[in-house]
């Protein structure tokens, strides 16, 4: 949403319960105002006003600001966590060590039961307005949007908190009525919480328009929720809930009907890109800087689909993304998510993604030249703080919120869940190369839907050595995004992708050449070497052209670097032992250390909402 709309604050809405402290607090029916449903749900604007609040839930730094962004999804198989010693904090997390008592899961699970409360009270309201049945046409149309919105939005918290603590107790009812029938609720199956928002989400199709009948209804054309939003989510609930999961048991497991969730994931995938309501931005690197780090509010190609917005500059309903990750800039920031080492060299070379994907710079102090550090030390970088506009942040100011937007769903996404889809259920059928040499065309700068043979996937592929291309093209479109260790549990190869990733960095350490995967597509056969370089040179004159990543380095990230440095350039020690030395500073030394197969796929739960509720059993191995 754009800044007008998501200034409408919650104020309106606040009769409804916080959620402070546990599962018995957000089930015990304490109103904090005297402002009754009548008075909020009783026009267009003042339900607008209610539903901004469920959308708000979405950010700050208890979500999609920090936490559910940056501290819930790391040390996957592309990125990890920050140095340093264990803290019962958010190192812990990142290494698959976090115990119920860890400082920074309790407010995440509390915020993500909040925001289903702040869409329930909406749920129930909103269909028994006056207006929603006896109001103008349009009046009745924004009402129903509005009504889709909820059950999206309700949708989207639920699976937030299913992927990361499994089974949960239902909660589709709003609080004040929940907490008279069972205010100790126990867990329920996770499908069964899935097959309900898959439910919810076919509604909501019926209720949100497309892209281009907004303004046909009243409304202004802004960040909120439409159609495709809600068939992209389905899709992507559809797969989580046909792949595997760790279970009570403490095993990975998923149903036998799995197909059937796969056939509902290409429907809806297929119902998107048959609108023509979305299309891929023509430039990876334009999507992101002049998009995204550039805060715009126009989409013309409809790419960034669902998106978190972020405003306020503080830690209720702002991020801060490109402060704790991406590159510093005159020191400010924290570079705290780092590119794994083989993953930097599963891009090609002439992949346009590598560059965007990954920083391996910091910036100096006049705010532009740029200081090339080694491959121990490259930050993730879509979200960059050298990179946000409209307004520019100086070099010298010490602000911490950016206004950055966490991206939820991209139409890439969408077209890589087909493919995967339609994979599964009839083989790798042309329909399926075409999304995903659409997705690697684009990623190379080519022509999205111009057949090139030098960039798309080889035809004649099995089943199986599809699906390994998918595994990889999802690595190389969507690094960083927060969605690639989910990915990995539910394909039930996290554990794989750790180890192999773990091994390939330990043989980049001491030069020997690395491996192919056996879990996804192979290498580029030029980065599987001994011989790669030892040392980069990056260009240190503040005149030199090092405004991006192809003018930073003097020789190739590819092949054995000169022994003397060159005129002009600083040395960076590139490719060393410091990989993987003991300890927590470097790359392997601190990678997923905690992590147990049939434990680590799931954060325990909170100790506190355990105390509050003596029938919320904890997840396994915790």
């Amino acid at each position: 949403m754009n800044t007008i709309f998501f200034k409408i604050k919650i104020a309106a809405v606040m009769f409804v319960l916080l959620i402070v402290g546990s599962c018995k607090k957000y089930l015990d029916q304490k109103p904090i105002t005297d402002v009754s449903a009548e008075v909020v749900f009783k026009d267009v604007s003042s339900t607008l006003k209610a539903v901004s609040g469920a959308y708000s839930r979405l950010v700050g730094d208890a979500a999609y600001g920090i936490r559910m962004s940056l501290y819930y999804p790391v040390d996957n198989d592309e990125m990890q966590g920050p140095t340093g010693a264990s803290d019962n904090d958010r190192r812990d997390i990142a290494r698959y060590a976090a115990t119920p008592g860890n400082a920074q899961i309790t407010n995440p699970f509390n915020q993500m039961f909040q925001g289903i409360e702040y869409a329930n009270i909406c749920i129930a309201n909103i269909p028994m307005m006056d207006m929603y049945n006896n109001g103008s046409d349009q009046e009745k149309k924004q009402l129903k949007r509005m009504y889709g919105e909820a059950l999206t939005l309700r949708a989207q918290f639920y699976l937030e908190a299913i992927r990361n603590w499994g089974d949960l107790p239902a909660h589709f009812q709003p609080a004040s009525e929940l907490a008279l029938i069972n205010p100790f609720p126990s867990k329920v199956d996770r499908d069964t919480l899935y097959n309900h928002i898959l439910a919810d989400l076919k509604t909501a199709e019926d209720l949100v328009p497309w892209r281009n009948e907004v303004t046909s209804i009243g409304d202004q054309m802004d960040e909120r929720i439409t159609k495709g939003v809600v068939k992209g989510l389905r899709a992507r609930i559809a797969l989580f809930r046909g792949g595997y999961a760790l279970r009570q048991s403490g095993t990975m497991q998923r149903s036998s009907d799995y197909l059937t969730y796969y056939q509902i994931a290409k429907d809806e995938c297929n119902e998107i890109s048959a609108s023509g309501q979305h299309s891929l931005n023509p430039g990876y690197r334009a999507l992101w800087k002049d998009q995204v780090g550039a805060h715009s509010i126009a989409d013309p190609n409809g790419e960034l689909m669902f998106q978190a917005s972020a405003i306020g500059l503080t830690g209720a309903e702002d991020t801060k993304l490109g402060y704790y990750n991406g590159p510093t800039v005159n020191a400010l920031g924290n570079k705290s998510i780092n590119v794994l080492p083989s993953y930097f060299y599963l891009f090609d070379s002439t992949d346009t993604r590598r560059d965007v994907t990954c920083a391996p710079y910091n910036v100096a102090a006049n705010g532009s030249t740029k200081i090339g550090q080694a491959v121990t030390a490259i930050c993730d970088g879509k979200y960059r703080r050298d990179w946000v506009t409209n307004p520019v942040i100086s070099p010298t100011s010490a602000v911490q919120y950016l206004g950055l937007k966490w991206q939820i769903l991209r139409y890439a996404d969408v077209l890589m869940m087909f493919a995967e889809a339609e994979n599964e259920l009839n083989g790798p059928t042309a329909a399926a190369y075409n999304a995903v040499n659409m997705v690697r065309r684009r990623g190379y700068g080519k022509p999205i839907t111009t057949p090139d043979a030098t960039v798309d996937i080889p035809a004649g592929l099995s089943k199986s050595d599809f699906f390994k291309a998918v595994v990889r093209e999802m690595a190389l479109e969507l690094g960083g995004e927060g969605t690639r260790k989910y990915d990995l549990i539910r394909w039930n190869l996290l554990a794989t992708a750790i180890n192999e990733s773990r091994a390939n960095m330990t043989k980049m350490s001491t030069l020997t050449a690395m491996v192919n995967p056996s879990y996804m597509a192979a290498y580029p056969s030029y980065c599987l070497s001994a011989t790669l370089p030892i040392a980069m040179y990056y260009f240190s004159s503040t005149t030199s052209d090092n405004s991006n990543i192809g003018g930073l380095w003097f020789n190739s990230l590819y092949k054995t670097a000169p022994i003397a440095t060159p005129s002009g350039t600083t040395k960076v020690t590139w490719l060393s032992t410091a990989i993987a030395t003991a300890g927590t500073t470097s790359p392997v030394g601190r990678y997923a250390t905690g992590f147990v197969t049939g434990k680590g796929e799931l954060l325990p739960i909170p100790q506190p909402a355990r105390d509050a509720n003596v029938n919320l059993t904890q997840n396994p191995g915790y």
